[in-house]
């Protein structure tokens, strides 16, 4: 099967022309919201702190876990959903900017969704465990060189942000490593802890805890800049791997063909909440997170020049499964 860079746009367009339904109809019925990944990661967080502020509005919403296949079993079940904004899904960038093009065959098609809105953004953080010898970017490219590869990292799931994230890295530093696939942020989370796995990018949210604790240090963050809230902490960028920058983002997805008036209500709605004082303040600032603006087609414009930009880089990386 064969995608093109396009296809999220395609799918807005294809959603923006069903018949007009009325928004008054949603939510008539509880909301699904399906979250592609075990629970406690960084989209799973997130999702679950606006839904307890979305209920006023939408009454009934429940949310259901389905991890696995690299987002894909969630996704497919998403996707044979009514195209009504009662079965939605809450998913990272690897959905619909990755797996399209990495994977030779998927579960489920990308022109079958159409954006929502997005529900932010984590700049990532490149962590090692508390008793890694490894204190800076450079010791990662001399150790990896050292070791012919064999330098273990871990990742949230195949084509996750952490791994694709991992991948650019490589890329531009000139080195190789060895990926180890966790099921999702909370596992990866609890080996790095436990020191199993070496070392990962991860967004600050899911590297707060653990730095906290001690049992976990950043060596660099991935932003342009050195980060306002931790300015010791240096920038990829600045260690030497130079126009390095990451991030992980997420949003909100439903069956093309849902009607524009419903797209509209539920984008209102979520971006009410998130733009909240009260929502800024016990959510979005304590877990640093960047914010998505924009309607669903602003979103839709977004995804895909994400799409674009991962692309090459699973192409130049020859990241296929099969």
């Amino acid at each position: 099967m064969k995608f093109r860079v396009g296809f999220v746009v395609a799918a807005v367009l294809f959603g923006l022309a069903a018949p007009e339904a009325s928004a008054q109809s949603f939510a008539s019925k509880p909301v699904r919201i399906v979250v592609p990944y075990p629970a406690g990661g960084a989209v799973d967080i997130i999702v679950r702190a606006l839904t307890d502020r979305l209920r006023d509005k939408w009454g009934t919403i429940i949310i259901e876990n389905k991890a696995g296949g690299g987002t894909q079993i969630g996704t497919e079940y998403v996707g044979r959903a009514d195209p009504d904004g009662h079965t939605l899904l809450a998913t990272g960038m690897e959905t619909f900017a990755i797996s399209p093009f990495m994977y030779s065959k998927l579960s489920y098609d990308p022109a079958g969704f159409v954006p929502v809105v997005g529900i932010g953004y984590s700049d990532q953080l490149l962590i090692v465990t508390a008793s890694s010898p490894i204190t800076s970017v450079q010791d990662v490219i001399t150790q990896s060189k050292k070791e012919s590869g064999a330098l273990q990292y871990g990742t949230v799931g195949v084509g996750g942000s952490s791994h694709i994230n991992m991948v650019l890295f490589e890329n531009m530093a000139g080195i190789k490593l060895t990926p180890i696939h966790y099921r999702g942020g909370a596992p990866l989370v609890t080996d790095l802890l436990g020191g199993h796995v070496p070392m990962a990018f991860l967004s600050i949210q899911l590297g707060q805890q653990g730095i906290s604790a001690g049992k976990m240090r950043p060596i660099a963050f991935a932003t342009k800049t050195r980060h306002p809230r931790f300015p010791d902490i240096p920038t990829v960028d600045e260690s030497g791997v130079k126009g390095f920058e990451a991030v992980s983002w997420y949003g909100i997805f439903a069956p093309a063909g849902t009607p524009k008036d419903v797209l509209a209500k539920i984008n209102a709605d979520v971006q009410s909440v998130w733009s909240s004082a009260e929502f800024q303040q016990n959510v979005v600032d304590p877990r640093i997170l960047g914010t998505i603006p924009g309607s669903p087609d602003e979103f839709a414009a977004f995804v895909a020049a994400e799409s674009a930009k991962w692309k090459k880089v699973v192409e130049q990386s020859n990241l296929k499964i099969n």
